[in-house]
This record gives structure tokens, sequence and C-alpha cells, in this order.
């Protein structure tokens, strides 16, 4: 299939209302040149079209038609989908929340520091400034307030246990890298089954925070440095990674990885990546690399 049709539209429906979109979308992809058939991955949830030429304005064409419905399209070549690492973000995009921002609202600041991180995740102010900043703020704040975080507040995404374990029972590694702190990544890539986990250390007096984070602080160059690291480690090429996040101290590692992927993520990330899921959950991210409902553990195939 990937001989004659070296690309493949990628649809998933968040909605899981897929074969109300697919003989439309097909008809868009086959009036911008050949197409193959649709190819279901899920029932109702996912398939692929493959396609001739012309991904970039196929691309186009089929996101602009369907601009109002909770429909994710992507277009990607249709060799070497599935891939050998699997380097993600954690906040927002492995858990749903931002675990500072959570922090920040045990000593009641959340407005003041979240309005930094807002910024900082857009790229408008500098990450390890803006670290620094915020973890200042939180000077004095009781340890136990960590524990309340992650016990009261801190949940996985959909989807993320399904995309670490379906990627591992391919062999690949999976790493969480976090700008965050590692009192949180260490706990999350457990409950999630990551191989490993990279993030800043939250300094404390055995009572309450310093106010203070372990330098050098881990952000944007130590996300890519991270995946450099790991691709070395495993002697794979940058195309076998996938790497996922939503924030602008992503960007590098999304830039580098053979499929970089934004998740609801913030503009200057979606532009950026050369996938998007603004709609759906992270099992997304197993369709994109071509996996089948049935090849995803947890998911029957029903």
């Amino acid at each position: 299939m990937a001989a004659r049709f070296p690309y493949v539209v990628n649809v998933v429906a968040a909605r899981r209302n897929a074969a109300e979109h697919a003989a439309g979308l097909l008809a868009i992809a086959t009036s911008m040149g050949a197409a193959g058939e649709i190819d279901w991955l899920a029932p109702f949830h996912a398939f692929d079209i493959p396609i001739l030429s012309q991904p970039d304005a196929t691309l186009k064409a089929l996101r602009n038609a369907s601009a109002d419905r909770d429909v994710d399209i992507n277009v990607l070549p249709a060799e070497g989908r599935k891939k050998n690492l699997l380097i993600a973000d954690m906040d927002s995009t492995i858990i749903s929340c931002e675990c500072l921002d959570e922090l920040a609202d045990m000593a009641g600041l959340k407005p003041k520091i979240a309005a930094i991180t807002a910024r900082a995740m857009n790229g408008e102010i500098e990450f390890a400034a803006a670290l620094r900043e915020r973890v200042k703020l939180l000077e004095g704040l009781n340890v136990k307030a960590l524990e309340r975080v992650y016990a009261e507040r801190i949940r996985l995404n959909p989807g993320a246990r399904a995309l670490v374990a379906t990627m591992h029972a391919e062999g690949a590694r999976t790493l969480l890298v976090s700008g965050g702190f590692t009192y949180f990544t260490s706990r999350v890539a457990k409950d999630a089954g990551f191989d490993d986990h990279r993030a800043n250390v939250l300094l404390d007096d055995g009572l309450a925070l310093t106010g203070f984070a372990q330098e050098p602080i881990l952000g944007r160059e130590a996300k890519l440095e991270a995946l450099e690291q790991s691709v070395a480690d495993l002697q794979i090429g940058h195309d076998n990674v996938l790497a996922v996040g939503d924030g602008a101290n992503d960007l590098d590692m999304i830039r580098r990885a053979g499929l970089g992927v934004a998740f609801h993520a913030k503009p200057v990330v979606a532009e950026a990546a050369n996938a998007r899921i603004d709609h759906g959950d992270l099992s997304a991210l197993l369709y994109l690399q071509g996996y089948r409902q049935n090849d995803i553990v947890g998911v029957s195939a029903g």
C-alpha cells in the first residue's frame, strides 16, 4: 500500500461518529488526486485514507471542511508510522492540570501564578525565569501540600495508560519529561507506566518549601537533550521518535521528533507541530501511528 500511496490521511472522531464524516472526507481527498479506500482502524472512531500526492494541500482542504466538527485530521508518511520512543510532557498532556498552579491554589495564589504559567507556556516569557518566579512565591508552603495536590488534583488524561502500555507492547521505550517537579513525575510515571522520568527538584527544609528549585532548571533545552540522549542510547533515528506536548517549552523536542504532536496545545505549538490533536484523547496518538483498536492494550475489539 505504501509503495503506491506514500501518504495517509488519519482521521479520529472525538465523538466516535467518524462514519458521518468518512464519505465526505474521502470525496475531498479524491478530488485532490488519487486516493485509496477507507481503512477503518476503529469502528466509528478512527480511519485512514491513503493518498498519492499533495499532502499539505489535502490536509488544508480536509481541515477547512471539518473546521466545525470534533474531528482530528492529520497527514503522515505511510511508511514507518509506529515509533520506538515516546517522549511526553506531563502537565496538561499526560495529566489534566498544571501541578504548580495547583500548589499555588493551596497557597491562595493560583490566579497570580497561573497567569505566569500561561505566559510561559505561550512562549511570551522565558521558562526558567518564570519557574523561579513562581516557586519563590510558594516559599513557606507546607510540604504536605504536595501530597494533597497529588491525591486530590492530579488525574491522568484519558488514553494515557493505553498509549504507554500499547507502545510498550510493541517494544517502545517511554520517557516522561517535565518542567515541573520530580515529586509529581515520579508518581505519574509509575501510574501511567512510563519507563523513566525527568523533571526539576523542588527544594524544602523538611517542613516547608524554601522558594527555590534545584539548579539548573530543566526546561525547553533539557527536554530536547533528553530526546537526544534517548535516541543515542536506543541507537535509533529521530524519525522513530514520537514527542508530544502542549506548551512552548515542548517546541524543540516536538520539532526534532519524526512525529511531533501538539496535544490540545497552545497556538504557537499547534502551528509548529507536524501533527495535532485538538479534540481526541491520548489514544489518538496510537491511531496516528496506524494502530488498530484490537492492538490497543486494555481496549476490546468490539
